[in-house]
Formats: structure tokens, sequence, C-alpha cells
């Protein structure tokens, strides 16, 4: 049997694109991979009838999160730590750099040129 490959996994931060529960947002509890749905902390609640037994002696109606389809979810990126956001930066400011300097490298090289054609064009007429 082969494995189904889903784009979220449990513990991910998702938000419902489409249906009845559209803009929610939550962490994924279960993926359902045979279904291809997904189970969403708080989205969906559905109402559920329970009989008397050991582990409910009272029964009663309970409250759980019912399943979305897995096309029905988005992958919310989740907050960057401190180490994550400093490396970003780090390399943001690297790549500035170095562009400012090719710039400054063109710069350099084009007013040369305009220079030594000019002092052409005087020694020619």
């Amino acid at each position: 049997m082969s494995r189904i490959k889903t784009h979220v996994k449990t513990g991910d931060q998702v938000i419902v694109i489409a249906g009845n529960e559209k803009t929610k947002t939550g962490k994924i509890l279960q993926v359902i991979p045979d279904k291809q749905q997904v189970i969403i902390e708080g989205v969906r609640m559905i109402k559920k009838h329970t009989r008397k037994s050991q582990d409910r002696p009272d029964g009663g109606i309970i409250e759980l999160e019912g399943p979305i389809h897995i096309s029905n979810v988005k992958k919310i990126d989740a907050p960057t730590t401190k180490k994550a956001a400093k490396k970003a930066t780090k390399k943001a400011t690297k790549k500035a750099t170095k562009k400012a300097t090719k710039k400054a490298a063109k710069k350099a090289v084009k007013p040369t040129e305009e220079v030594t054609s000019d002092t052409e064009t005087t020694e020619n007429s």
C-alpha cells in the first residue's frame, strides 16, 4: 500500500480557504490520508450524542472537531524565531551590499569609457 503525500502534517498552522468554515485558522490535530481529510482544532465543531458508558457515566452531547477535505486548507508560515529572523536579515543585507557594490562597479566603469571615447573624438578632429 503506497503512502499518500500531503502538503500539511500534524501540528501545522493552517487557514481554511473554502467551504462554510472559510477564513478560520487553527492547528492540525490529525491527518487522514486515505480519505484526504484533516481535523483542525476549533474548526467545524460537530455535536455528537453519546451513550452512557464507563468512560462517560452521564452520556450526553459532546462537541468534537469534524474533518475537512485537505484541498480546502492552506498552510500558514509559522512565525519566525529570533535566530531565523536574524539569519534572514543578515542574508538580505549581504545581498543588498553585494548588489550595491556591483552597481558601483558598473558606474565606475562607465565614466571611464565615456572619458576615453571623448578623448579619442577630440584627437581625431
